[in-house]
């Protein structure tokens, strides 16, 4: 794509309300993550929903990827300022995971545990909400080792740091917690169109 034609797309996403504040479109597939690629290994992998919920889910690779699956197109959006527009994904929703879990009263918001000890907080609403997908494939394909395969969670409201890579499980709180990047100064929220990049 000519910078000509990057522009114009890059003013109709925004006219459109579909490009935040401070970001740019790519059409690459950027590589980001904290630590190295882990290996899977099916065999031993498990998908754990843990915390304030009435009773703890433990599905196995083979249970996890036989639960019913959707596609979907959504918008990703980099906290250091990349766009990417209309990434199909497709795996289970968040909603088709919840009809398998009773949460208790007191559960407000959501952490979540991928591989490499990263963690990511989410209210529930925003965990709950119907575009937020476990995703399995990007783009008709098994995610790549660097995109999180087997499992990466999708946030798409959110900035990406949000979308966890190499899910391993979901933890059920009462009250926010920071997860690694929070902690280390990233917003708590992170909502890309109010540019919540820092927690300054």
């Amino acid at each position: 794509m000519g910078s000509n034609h990057r522009g114009e797309w890059e003013r109709d996403m925004l006219a459109a309300g579909r490009l935040p504040p401070g970001q740019s479109l790519t059409l690459k597939s950027p590589v980001l993550h904290v630590g190295s690629v882990p290996i899977f290994r099916p065999g031993s992998w498990d998908f754990r929903v843990f915390g304030l919920v009435e009773v703890q889910l433990r599905l196995s690779w083979e249970e996890f990827s036989n639960l019913p699956q959707t596609e979907l197109s959504a918008d990703m959006h980099c906290v250091n300022g990349w766009s990417r527009f209309d990434n199909n994904w497709g795996g289970l929703l968040v909603t088709e995971l919840m009809r398998r879990v009773k949460l208790r009263p007191e559960a407000r918001h959501v952490m979540v545990h991928g591989e490499n000890k990263y963690t990511a907080n989410l209210p529930i609403a925003d965990f709950l909400r119907p575009t937020t997908i476990l995703a399995l494939r990007h783009d008709g394909e098994p995610l790549t080792a660097e995109h999180g395969y087997p499992l990466r969670l999708v946030v798409p409201h959110l900035y990406a740091y949000k979308s966890v890579k190499w899910v391993r499980g979901i933890e059920f709180l009462d009250r926010e917690s920071p997860g690694l990047w929070e902690f280390n100064g990233y917003h708590i929220y992170g909502d890309p169109f109010k540019e919540q990049r820092s927690s300054s």
